[in-house]
């Protein structure tokens, strides 16, 4: 734990306002010390100060700006507004999201300093800190160039032309996976650095799969447990129970889709489904990737959800649009 008398008077401040902000929306007080590295009594104390003399008794020196004046922030203050960007997510300050953006961090200087900022005089700060607007880093797996081609040239067309001589469907699926404290999509973070969102608190989750036609028409099931073999026969049941033709399933190699249940099913229903198996560690070669990414590129930036059955109903609503 750092000694917060080394801090800056600015950024000592920017601590005390934040953490009694989050004090006030419900956090608890020794989740907020560790949140901000300082130590339980501190943060007691600070909530005394701010119950005998409001937010005024929280400041290094009393500020009293006038609405107009002096609409820009010291050195101190930028440092300590760009460190709470690094060091925080929105949500652990009482923002909304996982993400900072423009808006955002333009509503946390107004709550550390009640300066007002439009986006683009934010995005000048931004610049100037040396932050940027990243996506967090990927890491790539190993894809097996040889497989991928032959999927292109052999299997796929062969597959294509199994289903119009049987006049069959040609569906892709996936499953998906959703937090309510998913991070997916950009932040800000200092340039050459991949930004880290460290993630606490109360999570909860619901799952997916999906499947979209060549064809362009979309089927999906949500489901609260964990994806297994059992879900998978379920989904399987459901699509061919929308169908009046053998459908051509096109999956990747998850263990379930594989499992000795799914095959025992499918050797129940072989002139209803077939499925097919994509190279390993190659997403993009499915087309139902594309929705689930918008699904998680969606969510976070949008949904309210205060526990998994809101979750879940978001989510519905995602596939049905």
């Amino acid at each position: 734990m750092g000694d917060a008398r080394t801090w800056s008077p600015d950024a000592q401040e920017a601590v005390r306002l934040l953490a009694v902000s989050a004090l006030t929306e419900g956090r608890d007080r020794v989740d907020v010390a560790a949140l901000f590295r300082v130590s339980v009594k501190a943060v007691d104390n600070w909530w005394a100060r701010r119950q005998a003399g409001g937010r005024d008794s929280l400041l290094s020196r009393q500020r009293g700006r006038r609405v107009g004046e002096h609409q820009v922030l010291s050195e101190a203050e930028q440092a300590a507004v760009r460190q709470a960007v690094l060091d925080h997510t929105p949500s652990d300050l009482g923002l909304s999201g996982q993400l900072w953006t423009r808006g955002q961090i333009g509503q946390l200087i107004f709550k550390l300093y009640g300066v007002r900022f439009t986006e683009p005089g934010v995005g000048k700060y931004l610049k100037r800190w040396g932050l940027t607007f990243q996506r967090p880093d990927k890491r790539a797996v190993e894809q097996d160039p040889e497989a991928v081609r032959v999927w292109h040239e052999e299997t796929w067309p062969a597959i294509r032309a199994k289903a119009k001589a049987e006049g069959g469907e040609v569906l892709f699926a996936d499953q998906v996976g959703i937090r309510s404290d998913q991070v997916t999509g950009r932040t800000w973070g200092a340039r050459g650095q991949t930004p880290i969102v460290r993630r606490t608190g109360n999570r909860f989750s619901v799952n997916a799969m999906s499947a979209i036609s060549t064809r362009g028409r979309m089927h999906f099931m949500v489901f609260t447990e964990s994806f297994d073999a059992k879900v998978m026969c379920r989904f399987l049941a459901r699509i061919v129970g929308h169908f009046d033709r053998k459908v051509h399933l096109v999956v990747d190699r998850h263990s379930a889709h594989r499992s000795k249940a799914v095959r025992a099913w499918l050797a129940d229903h072989d002139d209803e489904i077939e499925l097919h198996f994509l190279p390993s560690y190659s997403p993009e070669l499915n087309p139902d990737e594309l929705v689930n990414a918008d699904l998680k590129r969606s969510l976070p930036h949008t949904h309210r959800a205060r526990n998994q059955a809101e979750l879940a109903a978001e989510t519905r609503r995602f596939f049905r649009r």
